[in-house]
């Protein structure tokens, strides 16, 4: 197998916090998209294209797919086709994944035992960064964090990580790495596009102080903040094909919402971007963001989602703009 010779050549590198790990501003996540979604030639076809354009970061989770675990089952059948020393694994334990009380949240034994699971189905021996899907109310914070420093001292993963933590958790859990020696929270994934700003305020000042990186999922709403939905709900979209696990349904795409869009796509089309290429850009022009993760059912899709590192700059009365069409 062959990829692209200057597949490094066009790609931006971010480094992750104050952490050594460098991620692509662009990284491909298997959560909707792909996974059980796609059928193992056309995810193959995905992934390469990813990979050509400079892409080394594939995201999934325990649940990801139809079943629980498909996507990471499907990438486990084709990752023997890239050299893995340049890729960057992710995967993450939190939500419900098997039956009984130990098959979500985020005790030591959920974790553990799933992330064993997870180099089972990724055919890997060990993962870049295994992350706790999401804070869990009823287990002690040291119990959850301290799982994820066992796996790491374990060498089951190089970079440990939190997903869906907000202030004052987030504070909490690098505290803690620190005040017991325990593996440092490298990485933060939280929810964050246009219109959903809350981690503004929960999420990227503490990143920013503690040396966090920071890797948004959801970056174009599943797709709301493309063009696609320009013209109300197309068949085949994620909002008509309801793909449950999470996804957006026809709720979320109210005319108010497409009105929005329109007017976003006019000021993308001034700039010289997609609608896509746009709300990626905005995303990444927070230094403190280190990559954003996009879903994509095609290979041109990726290689048109990855254009937005082209230009990243706002003007002022751009970002005002913005600011007032999504607030409407």
């Amino acid at each position: 197998m062959s990829f692209a010779a200057d597949r490094y050549d066009h790609m931006q590198y971010r480094r992750c916090g104050r952490s050594g790990l460098l991620l692509p501003a662009v990284s491909l996540g298997g959560w909707q998209a792909i996974g059980s979604y796609r059928d193992t030639d056309a995810s193959f076809n995905i992934f390469k294209a990813a990979f050509d354009a400079g892409i080394t970061h594939f995201d999934f989770a325990n649940n990801y797919g139809r079943p629980a675990g498909a996507s990471e089952e499907l990438f486990g059948n084709i990752i023997g086709q890239f050299p893995r020393e340049e890729l960057v694994i992710s995967s993450k334990a939190g939500y419900r994944m098997w039956p009984g009380p130990y098959g979500e949240w985020g005790s030591r034994k959920s974790l553990i035992e799933s992330c064993d699971q997870s180099l089972k189905r990724l055919k890997v021996d060990h993962l870049d960064i295994f992350y706790s899907h999401r804070p869990d109310p009823s287990t002690p914070l040291e119990e959850t964090i301290g799982a994820l420093e066992h796996i790491v001292r374990q060498g089951k993963a190089i970079y440990a990580g939190v997903s869906n933590y907000t202030d004052p958790r987030f504070s909490e859990a690098v505290a803690l790495t620190k005040q017991r020696g325990w593996a440092p929270i490298t990485i933060h994934q939280p929810r964050y596009h246009l219109f959903e700003r809350e981690v503004e305020q929960s999420v990227l000042p503490t990143a920013g102080k503690e040396g966090v990186g920071v890797i948004v999922f959801s970056p174009l709403a599943q797709g709301i903040l493309t063009d696609r939905y320009l013209n109300g709900i197309p068949a085949g979209s994620r909002a008509a094909t309801d793909p449950g696990n999470g996804g957006i349904g026809r709720g979320a795409v109210t005319d108010a919402v497409i009105n929005k869009v329109r007017k976003l796509n006019d000021l993308a089309k001034e700039r010289g971007q997609s609608m896509a290429q746009m709300a990626l850009a905005w995303v990444l022009k927070d230094p403190r963001v280190t990559s954003v993760l996009i879903g994509a059912s095609s290979p041109e899709q990726v290689q048109q989602n990855v254009v937005c590192i082209k230009n990243l700059t706002f003007s002022p009365a751009e970002l005002q703009r913005i600011d007032q069409i999504c607030a409407q």
